[in-house]
């Protein structure tokens, strides 16, 4: 156990409960300019103009992944080679500034001493004496890590139901549009549900969305009960013989207790009304918020099952690393990852890509 870690554990203990009591203090504080944002950030419905086309053309899915991600490479990888290059030895010199590389990388504590333990276990067992493999150990963990957690069911014919969840701002009205369109563009019939009825502006911006994906979509007035219009959606999507339905969900975490009833609501109208349907909880994380992105995933996984994570606005950003510690330390599938605010620009989550988009 290094210094480095030993310095940090207790603050990043105490980092974290404050930053727990920052989210639930601040929320009510700064809901109105939230919903502000949240309000241009999910209405911005980006069409694909010649312009983009343009830009675009030629690129695939991986390489604007990898272009998304080149700060986050800049903030780990090409340290990592840094290091390498200056360190010939894996002492203990080598490891401790390895260590603090990757915890300022939002790596996280946990899953930056599995990296360790890991490297060490595999030089002893390799007889590696320099630093020439530690690049390769560390992408062959982290793949490993993530291929481990990821969901490899197939649904078959089987009706499915997607619950949406996430604090404002977060992009769950894009992520809801784009999954729709991905899902209607490979054969699937949809419909979505707009319970976020809490959120002002919330259903028109996602009826703009679901009409650029081509899907319907059951609505009610803001301020309505989110457990009527997911009802009516059941009962659409049942009369229908739709094979998904798509529940947005109001976010909001200052207020933890009415959301644990809310969805415990909506968990009990699924399980009366739509027995046979394959259920899913998927939580959305904006990628820029770095540690706290952890934080809210270990608040909502306390109310309800979450099975999968959409991470969202990682073009651009140097917090992409935060993808391993919340796969590593709440066992969570990413299911779908956003690099752009075109509508086709989320894709199925891939361990091998995205840990390359890092690394290479």
């Amino acid at each position: 156990m290094f210094n480095f870690w030993k310095k940090n554990k207790n603050e990043n203990e105490n980092e974290i409960k404050d930053s727990v009591d920052d989210i639930v203090k601040d929320e009510n504080d700064t809901k109105a300019v939230n919903d502000e944002k949240e309000a241009k950030d999910e209405n911005h419905v980006v069409d694909t103009t010649k312009e983009e086309v343009v830009e675009k053309k030629g690129l695939s899915f991986f390489e604007r992944l990898k272009e998304g991600l080149s700060k986050t490479k800049k903030n780990l990888t090409e340290q990592i080679e840094s290091i390498v290059f200056r360190h010939k030895k894996i002492d203990d010199d080598f490891l401790e500034e390895l260590e603090e590389i990757l915890i300022t990388s939002d790596m996280g504590v946990e899953t930056t001493m599995d990296i360790i333990d890991y490297i060490k276990a595999e030089a002893k067992k390799r007889k590696l004496e320099d630093t020439s493999e530690i690049k390769d150990i560390i992408k062959e963990y982290l793949v490993n890590m993530l291929e481990e957690h990821e969901d490899k069911e197939e649904l078959n014919d089987v009706q499915r139901v997607i619950l949406i969840v996430g604090v404002n701002g977060v992009g769950k009205t894009t992520s809801i549009g784009k999954i729709a369109y991905r899902l209607k563009d490979s054969g699937k019939s949809v419909i979505v549900a707009a319970a976020d009825t809490f959120r002002a502006a919330a259903v028109e911006q996602l009826k703009e969305w679901c009409t650029r994906a081509g899907v319907d979509i059951i609505a009610s007035e803001q301020g309505s009960d989110p457990g009527a219009v997911i009802f009516d959606a059941i009962q659409a999507a049942k009369a229908r013989k739709t094979d998904v339905l798509i529940c947005d969900t109001a976010g909001r975490l200052h207020n933890k207790k009415n959301l644990m009833n809310e969805l415990s609501k909506i968990f009990k109208m699924l399980d009366k009304e739509f027995v046979d349907a394959k259920i899913d909880v998927y939580l959305v994380i904006d990628s820029t918020t770095g540690q706290n992105g952890i934080i809210q995933a270990k608040l909502f996984a306390e109310t309800c099952n979450i099975n999968g994570l959409i991470l969202t606005k990682l073009d651009g950003t140097a917090k992409g690393g935060i993808a391993f510690p919340i796969v590593n330390e709440l066992k969570i599938p990413i299911k779908y990852i956003c690099v752009g605010e075109r509508i086709d620009d989320l894709q199925d989550f891939n361990a091998s890509d995205f840990v390359n988009a890092i690394f290479e």
